[in-house]
């Protein structure tokens, strides 16, 4: 058991809602593994800019997972914004170097590689997004980037958001990409042509388990479901699409592959990745 000290240094997430992040239970069991003098705590944030203030003021933190809603807002208050990020215009972590805030994404390869692991071939298929925040410009641009996809169709509440994401993608990838407002009409329309179909919002997170914004009618065997919640493990939606024929692919896994991801840009060195999955496992036992 490591000691909490003076010399204890400190990551975090920041987010509103945060109360349900299961981040703090597998980054201090990783720290606890591998001997490291670092605590991770859970911060509620509503002033951004305060926080920020805050972690340049401190001195003692060292990095810093960020979620809903501060992906975007966050990059103003960074002092440089690594490539892949800038490009995505979405930043899921910060690494505090001499000072220095540096931001980084790896929602990204986090979603990637668990549509690998869970063996999707993205070469050809038309995939169907639903939001379009913080995670979903970072997946979404992933998609864009190399996989081979035939077609991105969006579908988002928000119409400005929307718009941006997908103009960004036309302007900056060579993927077909349409864009809809999110309803019955254009879910059942754009589904029924999909192969892939990504949930990018917080609809069906913990404590409103009972929520999904996509009927399960709208559901075909085909169709590969992934939900980027994680808490519950097995999403409303999940449950429906498996209930369907649909492949299911958990929150739970891209949201394990994005954090031992964060944990080598703090620590530079390989993250115990066996021990975080085991502790995020059984808090679902």
């Amino acid at each position: 058991m490591i000691e909490i000290n003076a010399h204890t240094k400190l990551c975090g997430v920041i987010g509103n809602p945060v109360e349900h992040s299961l981040s703090p239970a597998i980054h201090n069991a990783a720290f606890q593994k591998l001997g490291l003098n670092y605590v991770y705590l859970a911060f509620r944030v509503d002033d951004l800019a305060s926080a920020i203030g805050g972690v340049r003021a401190l001195g003692t933190v060292r990095g810093l997972s960020v979620t809903i809603p501060h992906k975007i807002a966050i990059i103003p208050y960074l002092d440089e914004v690594e490539t892949t990020a800038a490009h995505i215009g979405s930043v899921n972590t910060v690494v505090v170097e001499n000072g220095r805030l540096l931001g980084y994404n790896t929602d990204a390869s986090g979603a990637l590689r668990a549509l690998t692991d869970a063996g999707v071939s993205l070469k050809g298929q038309r995939v169907v997004m639903v939001g379009s925040g913080g995670a979903a410009r970072a997946i979404a641009f992933a998609l864009a980037a190399g996989t081979g996809i035939d077609r991105l169709a969006i579908l988002g509440i928000e119409d400005a958001e929307r718009g941006r994401l997908a103009d960004d993608l036309r302007a900056k990838t060579a993927v077909v990409v349409e864009d809809a407002p999110l309803n019955d009409s254009t879910l059942k329309e754009v589904i029924a042509g999909s192969h892939v179909l990504l949930h990018c919002t917080p609809i069906g997170m913990s404590p409103h388990i009972d929520r999904t914004c996509i009927p399960a009618e709208f559901l075909h065997s085909s169709l590969t479901v992934m939900d980027i919640v994680y808490n519950p493990p097995e999403t409303r939606l999940l449950r429906e699409a498996r209930a369907a024929g649909c492949r299911t692919i958990r929150g739970l896994d891209m949201f394990l592959n994005q954090a031992a991801a964060q944990f080598e840009l703090w620590m530079q060195q390989p993250a115990p990745a066996d021990v975080m999955r085991t502790v995020l496992e059984s808090r679902f036992a």
